[in-house]
C-alpha cells in the first residue's frame, strides 16, 4: 500500500508547502470512509478522497490554504444537489499544513493501519511475480515477497513492499501471521509443492494459491496425500489461481485476476458473520468487522 507520508517528507525536505486533506467524518453515502487521505500541492495532488465535486472542492480549499499561509480548515460537507453530488451523505473534511508534527502523526497513522491489513506472502519474483507485486503494491495489504534468487528482484522495489531474500522460503510460510495470504509461484515445481503443502498444513491460512493447470493440482493433490496430508485439507487450496477461468497466459492479464481474486477472498473475510450472544441472552448475528 502507498505511503502518503513518503510524498510529504520529500515535500518538507524540499521547502515545497502541502496540505493534508483528511476525511475525518463519514455519514451515511460516501465515495470514501473516514480516514482517507490525499496530499495537495499548488500544482498537483496525490491520493485521493473519492473524486468528482467533494475532492475539487477539497483541492481548492487545499490551495486557498496554502496562498494564504494558513495552518488549519474544517469543511462540512452535504453531499446532495448543492454541490452536484447525490450520494446523500455528509463529511467533514479536515486541512492541514504539512509540517513536521503532521508528518509524525501521519506516519504514525501508516504504521497502525499498516499493521491491521492483511499480509500476503508472494513466493517467486519470475515473470509473473513481478506482475503480481506490482498489481497488489498499491492495493490495501501488506505485500511480503519471497524467493531464494536475489538477482530475480527489480532493482526498484517499491518501498511499501517488504523483500526477503530467503534460502528457506517455506520457512516464511511456518512463521507467518495466523489468517495469512500465500501466493505460490516459483521457478520450481518442487519447491511450489513444498510452499503449497505448508500452507495448508498450517491449517488457518485465509487463501493458499499455487498457480499451474488442472494437471498440475491433480499431481500436488496426489503427492500431497501420499505424504500424510488429509484430503479434506485439499478443499483449501486454490489452483489454478486466479478465478480459474482466464486462459489468457499473459503476466499482467493474471496478475490482474488474481489481484481481484485476492480481493474478493479479503472483503468476504472482512464480513463474516458469527453468532453472538447478548447481554439479554438473546442469540443474534454481526459481521466481525462491526466490532463490538
Amino acid at each position: 500500500m502507498t505511503a502518503l507520508s513518503d510524498t510529504m517528507r520529500q515535500l518538507l525536505a524540499a521547502e515545497i508547502p502541502s496540505i493534508l486533506v483528511t476525511i475525518a467524518d463519514a455519514l451515511g453515502s460516501t465515495p470514501r470512509e473516514a480516514g482517507a487521505r490525499m496530499l495537495v500541492e499548488a500544482n498537483r495532488s496525490s491520493g485521493t478522497v473519492g473524486g468528482g465535486r467533494l475532492e475539487h472542492e477539497a483541492i481548492t480549499a487545499a490551495r486557498r490554504l496554502i496562498e494564504m499561509g494558513g495552518v488549519l480548515e474544517e469543511m462540512s460537507v452535504p453531499l446532495g444537489p448543492a454541490i452536484g453530488q447525490c450520494c446523500g451523505g455528509h463529511v467533514t473534511v479536515r486541512l492541514e499544513r504539512a509540517d513536521a508534527d503532521v508528518l509524525a502523526r501521519l506516519e504514525l497513522s501508516e504504521r497502525e493501519e499498516l499493521a491491521g491489513l492483511p499480509a500476503v506472502y508472494l513466493f517467486g519474483a519470475g515473470h509473473v511475480g513481478k506482475a503480481i507485486a506490482t498489481a497488489l503494491a498499491p492495493l490495501p495489504l501488506r505485500l511480503i515477497w519471497v524467493d531464494s534468487r536475489a538477482e530475480e528482484f527489480p532493482d526498484a522495489v517499491p518501498p511499501c513492499v517488504t523483500k526477503i531474500v530467503a534460502a528457506d522460503p517455506a520457512a516464511r510460510v511456518r512463521i507467518a501471521d495466523p489468517g495469512s495470504y500465500f501466493l505460490v509461484l516459483t521457478h520450481s515445481h518442487a519447491l511450489d509443492f513444498d510452499l503449497a503443502e505448508a500452507a495448508l498444513r498450517r491449517g488457518d491460512a485465509a487463501y493458499a494459491g499455487l498457480i499451474g493447470s488442472a494437471t498440475k493440482r491433480r499431481r500436488f493433490e496426489r503427492w500431497y496425500v501420499a505424504r500424510g496430508g488429509k484430503p479434506g485439507d485439499l478443499l483449501r487450496l486454490i489452483c489454478p489461481i486466479g478465478a480459474g477461468l482466464n486462459r489468457d497466459k499473459r503476466p499482467p492479464v493474471i496478475a490482474a485476476m488474481v489481484a481481484a481474486e485476492l480481493l474478493v477472498v479479503m472483503e468476504k473475510a472482512a464480513n463474516i458473520v458469527v453468532p453472538f450472544r447478548s447481554r439479554k441472552g438473546q442469540v443474534g448475528k454481526r459481521g466481525v468487522a462491526d466490532g463490538e
